[in-house]
C-alpha cells in the first residue's frame, strides 16, 4: 500500500483484501488445525496452523501495514512475543532495559531468562549518556519501553537508535502504551516493535494476544522460526477479534486522548492529588521528546495521592464507579489499578520505591465514556 495513505485509512484497508473464496470483506475465521494436501508436501499455502493460518495472516498483514513494517508475527500474549525476542540471545549476552517497565517483562527477564545466563541491566533510558556508559562488549539488545509503565517516562527513540547503530546493537520498543496511532518506532530506525495487542490494538478487553513487527527480512525469518519452533501462536478467533478491533483504532484513540487530556488537568489541580504523571504536561521532563516522536500524549496516566499510603490508594480505588478496578489497559472502558500490588508486584519493593512506584501510586487507563461522568467519578472517589 502507498505509504502516503493516511493512518485512518490504513487501519481499515492496510494489508487487507476480500477473501478469495467468496469475496468476504472481513477475513473468515479459519477454525482449523490442518489443511488438505493434493500430494505429499503440496498444499495451498498452509500445512498446519501452528505454522500459519489465513486469519492470523490477515492480522499480521494489517499490523505490518499500520506499523510501517514488512512482516509481523502474532503470539498468544505480549509476554510470548517478548519471549521470542529473548530467544535471539545466548548465555552471556547483556540486555539493557529501561529502569521502569512493566512488571511482567521484569519477571520474564529476571526469573526466567537470567537463570539461563542472559544478563539484564536496568538504566535510566531518559538519559542517553547513562545508557552509553552502561553499554559493554557483551551488550546485544536495548529493550525500550516508551511511554513507560506506569510512570509515563518518555525515552528518545532516535537517540537510542543512534547509540545502537554506533555499537551494533538490536533495538526493540514496547509500543503498547502508545499504539501505532501515536508512535511508529520502525520509522525512527528501531529493529523490533512489540505490542501487547490485548490493549489498544484489540481495544475491547476480550482478547489476549501479542505481536512483533519488523522491517528487516532476515530478522523476520529468525523470529518466525522461533515462533514456529516454540509454538506460542495466537488462535484464529483471537486474531479475528484483534483485526476487528484495529478497524476502529484511530477513532477510539481520538476519544481516549481527548478524555485523558481533560482528566489529567483535572487531577493536577485536585487538592487531594500530590502528583500526576502524563507526558502532555509542559512540565513533564521529556515533554519535548513526546512532541517530537508522538502525535499525541496518550490516554494512560498515573497519580500519587497526597496521603501516599497503600490504604489510601485502595480506598480511592474501591470508591470508583465508572473506572473499573482491574488489570490491563487500553480497552474502551476506563480501568484503574494499583501497580505496587497488581501489575508491578513482581518487582522488588526496594526497586519499586526507588523508581517511584510508591504505595500511593494509582494508574488509570482512560476509556471512551463521557468525560464529565469520568471526572465526577474521580472527584467523588477522591
Amino acid at each position: 500500500m502507498n505509504k502516503k495513505v493516511a493512518f485512518n485509512t490504513k487501519v481499515i484497508h492496510g494489508g487487507q483484501q476480500p477473501d478469495k473464496a467468496y469475496g468476504a470483506v472481513m477475513p473468515p475465521i479459519y477454525q482449523t488445525s490442518t489443511y488438505a494436501h493434493s500430494k505429499p508436501g503440496m498444499h495451498q499455502g498452509y500445512a498446519y496452523s501452528r505454522s500459519g493460518n489465513p486469519t492470523r495472516t490477515a492480522l499480521e498483514d494489517a499490523l505490518a501495514s499500520i506499523e510501517s513494517g514488512t512482516a509481523a508475527m502474532v503470539f498468544g500474549s505480549g509476554l510470548a512475543a517478548i519471549d521470542a525476542v529473548m530467544k535471539l540471545l545466548k548465555p552471556g549476552d547483556v540486555v539493557l532495559s529501561t529502569i521502569d517497565l512493566y512488571g511482567g517483562s521484569y519477571r520474564l527477564f529476571k526469573q526466567v531468562y537470567e537463570p539461563f545466563g542472559i544478563v539484564f541491566e536496568f538504566v535510566d533510558m531518559t538519559n542517553p549518556e547513562k545508557v552509553e556508559k552502561a553499554i559493554s562488549t557483551n551488550t546485544k539488545l536495548l529493550w525500550i519501553e516508551t511511554p513507560t509503565n506506569p510512570l509515563l517516562n518518555i525515552i528518545d527513540i532516535e537517540a537510542m537508535v543512534t547509540l545502537a547503530k554506533r555499537y551494533d546493537l538490536l533495538t526493540a520498543v514496547d509500543n503498547t502504551f502508545a499504539s501505532p496511532y501515536l508512535q511508529k518506532p520502525l520509522e525512527l530506525g528501531v529493529d523490533i516493535v512489540m505490542h501487547s495487542a490485548t490493549k489498544y490494538l484489540a481495544g475491547h478487553s476480550d482478547v489476549v494476544l501479542g505481536a512483533l513487527v519488523v522491517k528487516e527480512e532476515s530478522l523476520a525469518k529468525k523470529l518466525y522460526f522461533i515462533q514456529n519452533a516454540s509454538g506460542a501462536i495466537a488462535g484464529p478467533m483471537d486474531s479475528f477479534l484483534t483485526l476487528r478491533g484495529i478497524k476502529t483504532l484511530a477513532v477510539r484513540m481520538q476519544r481516549h486522548i481527548e478524555n485523558a487530556k481533560v482528566i489529567a488537568r483535572f487531577l493536577q489541580e485536585h487538592p487531594k492529588v500530590e502528583k500526576v504523571y502524563w507526558p502532555g504536561f509542559a512540565s513533564h521532563p521529556n515533554h519535548h521528546i513526546a512532541k517530537k516522536q508522538m502525535i499525541g500524549f496518550g490516554a494512560m496516566l498515573s497519580l500519587v495521592l497526597k496521603n501516599n499510603t497503600e490504604k489510601a490508594a485502595h480506598q480511592f480505588l474501591s470508591n470508583l464507579k465508572w473506572f473499573t478496578l482491574a488489570e490491563s489497559l487500553g480497552g474502551v472502558e476506563s480501568l484503574a489499578g494499583h501497580p505496587a500490588s497488581m501489575t508491578h508486584a513482581s518487582i522488588p519493593q526496594e526497586m519499586r520505591v526507588k523508581i517511584g512506584v510508591v504505595d500511593g501510586l494509582v494508574r488509570l487507563s482512560v476509556g471512551i465514556e463521557d468525560q464529565n461522568d469520568l471526572i465526577a467519578d474521580l472527584n467523588q472517589a477522591l
